[in-house]
């Protein structure tokens, strides 16, 4: 099995992207420590605290994010950060060539139940045109993420990232403690009978999205073998997707603050939409490809439909023009 490195080298990715690429890694392997040890290193549990985004933080969300942040603010290339639990831009040093955005644990509900749990992160090259610690650095579109990746803390600790070529998935050897090529590229199926979304919100859909799941779930002729499966972290369930197929969805609702969906478009969904994307799949909100939008803070939301794409485009079809499928 081949290690990292030699596989961007192989990739023709530039050498300070790939020292960024090895500083964002390293926090990984010890994130992916301390989740193993769990309760035994004391970060099981709840704080007092909100983040930005409301949420009750836990104190693994805390020591991820702190992880993350000292060991990137040490590289000189990077020139800001952006988390998902920092209310603003974090600014690092001023001749960075790139600025990194993370959610360090996506899945935060599944921390204390020892389920699924995984880092996402993205790399944007620096812009010229505004302030190295300006929240504008952010404002991107998803098209420009030279990296983006996850890594998912389960049984085994997986790496999935692309740095504009295939889709990879490596696993942490902890022999050696290195990521090593797993598969070389992901890809996924066009059709697919699993979807994943969480149907407890189901009273706050729009009607035109409650009857596409309507037909789901009641095993019409076309959807006669629709399986639901739902981890409650969109990296393990997108996982899923780029592993076997399948489509992730978490439309908009009608509660306050979910009017525009609730997944964060930096954090989130660009890294896991360009993923998607070079594993042969498609991902979009309300119908717009995903990697197309300008962002307008790094904080916004957005509805997301990703995955097989013929599920995908079924769903968009469905809830633009109204008609049964």
């Amino acid at each position: 099995m081949k290690r990292l490195i030699p596989v961007l080298k192989n990739d023709g990715v530039e050498t300070d992207l790939i020292m960024l690429i090895r500083t964002v890694l390293a926090a990984t392997k010890e994130i992916s420590f301390r989740v193993s040890q769990g309760d035994l290193a004391g970060i099981l549990g709840s704080t007092l605290d909100e983040n930005i985004q409301g949420e009750i933080q836990k104190k693994l969300d805390i020591v991820a994010n702190q992880l993350l942040k000292d060991i990137l603010l040490d590289d000189d290339s990077v020139a800001a950060i952006a988390s998902e639990e920092e209310p603003n831009v974090v600014a690092s040093h001023s001749q960075g060539k790139y600025v990194v955005a993370f959610d360090p644990l996506d899945g935060s509900s599944n921390i204390d139940v020892n389920g699924q749990i995984g880092t996402i992160f993205t790399i944007y090259p620096v812009r010229s045109d505004v302030a190295y610690d300006s929240e504008e650095q952010f404002l991107q579109p998803g098209s420009q993420q030279v990296c983006a990746g996850y890594v998912l803390y389960g049984p085994s600790s997986l790496l999935v990232m692309s740095t504009g070529g295939p889709t990879r998935c490596y696993t942490l050897d902890l022999t050696h403690g290195g990521y090593l090529l797993t598969r070389t590229a992901m890809q996924v199926p066009e059709n697919s009978t699993e979807f994943a979304v969480n149907m407890a919100n189901y009273r706050h859909w729009s009607p035109l999205i409650q009857r596409y799941f309507n037909q789901l779930l009641s095993h019409t002729s076309q959807f006669e073998n629709s399986t639901l499966r739902w981890n409650a972290a969109m990296v393990g369930d997108v996982h899923r997707v780029l592993s076997r197929g399948g489509m992730f969805v978490y439309p908009q609702d009608k509660r306050q603050g979910n009017e525009h969906g609730k997944i964060r478009l930096l954090y989130e969904a660009n890294p896991l939409a360009m993923l998607v994307e070079h594993a042969d799949g498609i991902a979009t909100a309300n119908g717009r490809r995903i990697l197309n939008i300008l962002p307008t803070h790094i904080h916004q939301r957005v509805p997301v439909a990703m995955g097989s794409a013929s599920l995908v485009s079924q769903f968009n079809q469905s809830i633009s023009d109204g008609q049964p499928l």
